[in-house]
């Protein structure tokens, strides 16, 4: 990749810069030939200003479904939350073919192929990381960034050259990047909610800020 050439914002779907993602793909491929298994693309409004990062696509979630956030817990939770403040339209049914729009806002996944037990390791961050950074530089009204969880938090760092000690990471956080506004929460999976690390009350909180930034 060339100082003048953009990142591509989507990998190939037989992606191999990770050997270990790549030989597991394969294997759920070979125990499940009906779902997606491929790298995840990104969902929503090319022109949004609000982009929310996760962390990878869940086995059963995304990797099956092959949209961000869709057939698992999380999902549920965040496109409850997206519907609330009127981030999207239609009716959230757990697949990609719901016919569910989201409105200003575009969702993708520092990751974009599922990792084993849920746990990418940092070459395949680091490997990724182009991917998340020809997004972030692909969205020319891009105001907001929310980023579920630490590893989001870090990776969008990186992606915009920044060091990690420049920003932070905390539960409703508000970080000024060079004039892109990043906004932290905790991831909203089932293990946090679960454990009450996170409640339905602090995640729309966290929205309630993402609202106030873009309407500013």
């Amino acid at each position: 990749m060339t100082a003048n050439t953009p990142f591509p914002t989507t990998p190939d779907p037989d992606c191999g810069l990770c050997p270990r993602l790549k030989a597991y793909r394969e294997e759920n491929r070979a125990a499940h030939p009906d779902w997606f298994n491929a790298p995840v693309p990104c969902f929503g409004d090319e022109t949004a200003q609000l982009l929310i990062v996760g962390l990878a696509p869940g086995v059963t979630g995304a990797n099956r479904t092959a949209r961000p956030f869709t057939g698992d817990w999380a999902g549920d939770l965040l496109y409850a939350t997206l519907d609330k403040f009127g981030l999207s339209k239609g009716v959230y049914a757990q697949h990609k073919d719901d016919g569910l729009e989201l409105v200003n806002t575009m969702i993708t996944n520092a990751v974009r192929c599922v990792p084993p037990q849920n746990k990418p390791i940092g070459a395949e961050m680091t490997a990724c990381r182009g991917f998340l950074q020809g997004r972030l530089e692909s969205m020319a009204n891009l105001k907001v960034v929310l980023s579920l969880g630490k590893i989001s938090h870090d990776n969008v760092l990186r992606a915009r050259g920044l060091k990690l000690s420049e920003a932070k990471f905390a539960h409703g956080a508000c970080h000024d990047l060079d004039g892109l506004t990043l906004i932290d929460s905790y991831h909203c999976s089932r293990y946090n909610t679960n454990t009450r690390r996170l409640t339905t009350q602090m995640f729309e909180d966290v929205f309630a800020l993402v609202q106030q930034k873009l309407a500013q």
